[in-house]
């Protein structure tokens, strides 16, 4: 333990000299490795650094002095605080990948496999969650794609029969409503020409928010004859561009917490694996797609019960705006080099293998179309 009449601190200066960087690199590439504290003698054997054991405690002294690294009971060893995790995972985050690596390799190979021609979104999402954790040895969770920028593109009405228009909205990221719209009186092709030419002109590039009252005041004023009409369409929109649908989330690995000492405390363990069954507060973290790689450490993770883990989430989009979240789950001495590599590698995967291609009926007469894969 620290002693008691230690000085205080220093306040924690993240400009490091390339030595103390190469000592604290060299900390916790060997604490991830082996979970335990690591010592000078250890640090000593790295070829690159080419230090003496005493030169190496006293760097080491004044990282643990800095808040980097700390010394866990009266040994000489330390290990990694959430700072130095920190200012390690922020280094790699500088890094840009030029090429796989075999690893990298390894796992595509794995992709190719599973990654087909499925019909399913849904079912894609669980295999790669199942790949993920055992790929990783980690706990992995994903959620399902969300269109962005949800924008209508056009509205198509269309005669059925002479009581009946069929109405298609389709808004950004190739989404389809489909509603059957009744009819009181017959409308002539002329008609309905009119009406679509007036409502794409209104209402196409317009998001949600942006159609407002004065907007609709202007379409009924010069649609007086067909308000009717217009008020049904307007329904369309909003099914269309509001989607209150609940955000799905696949999980798999759970039991890989187990095989981390510090996560499989009876309790913390329970909590999170609750946290994992039950999806409580997984949307904090799943619903941000502005960053492309994000590293949550320790205390930085806004979900309670991963407070003594380490979380890595990456955007991925498989095609016209559909975007979604993948995260690893794991102690904070997980391998963060490999598991952003790995979430790099599928990212790019995911995107190059699914495109958009066409929509299926939900029945009565309307149509939800989320896009088929192939």
């Amino acid at each position: 333990m620290v002693s008691a009449n230690k000085k205080k601190r220093k306040e924690p200066n993240m400009d490091l000299s390339e030595r103390k960087v190469k000592i604290l690199n060299a900390i916790i590439r060997t604490y991830l490795e082996t979970g335990e504290p690591v010592g000078s003698r250890t640090i000593s054997k790295y070829t690159d650094l080419n230090l003496s054991s005493a030169t190496i405690r006293n760097e080491m002294a004044d990282l643990e002095e800095l808040g980097f690294v700390v010394s866990p009971h009266t040994s000489a060893g330390r290990i990694p605080t959430d700072l130095g995790y920190r200012l390690y995972v922020d280094g790699l985050l500088k890094e840009r990948s030029e090429e796989l690596d075999i690893r990298e390799k390894e796992l595509n190979e794995k992709e190719d496999i599973l990654i087909q021609k499925v019909d399913k979104v849904e079912t894609m999402l669980k295999n790669m969650a199942k790949l993920l954790a055992n790929n990783t040895n980690y706990t992995t969770m994903i959620s399902s794609p969300k269109v962005s920028g949800n924008k209508i593109k056009f509205i198509q009405l269309s005669p059925v029969d002479e009581q009946r228009l069929l109405c298609v909205i389709v808004s950004e990221g190739n989404i389809i409503k489909n509603k059957i719209i009744n009819l009181d009186d017959r409308l002539d092709q002329e008609s309905v020409l009119n009406l679509n030419v007036l409502l794409n002109t209104r209402l196409a590039g317009l998001a949600l928010e942006e159609i407002n009252l004065s907007l609709l005041s202007k379409i009924n004023a010069e649609t007086s004859n067909h308000s009717k009409i217009v008020d049904q369409v307007m329904s369309a929109i909003i099914d269309t561009l509001s989607d209150d649908e609940d955000l799905k989330i696949y999980t798999s690995g759970t039991m890989n917490i187990f095989k981390y000492p510090e996560l499989a405390d009876s309790s913390k363990a329970g909590e999170l694996i609750n946290s994992l069954e039950e999806k409580e507060g997984l949307e904090a973290l799943l619903n941000d797609d502005e960053e492309d790689i994000k590293v949550y450490i320790g205390h930085e993770t806004p979900v309670a019960s991963m407070k003594d883990c380490s979380v890595v989430t990456a955007s991925y989009e498989l095609a016209d705006g559909f975007k979604g979240i993948i995260g690893i789950i794991g102690p904070k001495r997980m391998d963060y080099e490999k598991v952003m590599k790995t979430l790099k590698s599928v990212k790019k995967q995911l995107g190059d293998t699914y495109k958009l291609t066409d929509g299926r009926s939900d029945g009565n007469g309307e149509s939800d179309t989320r896009g088929k894969y192939c």
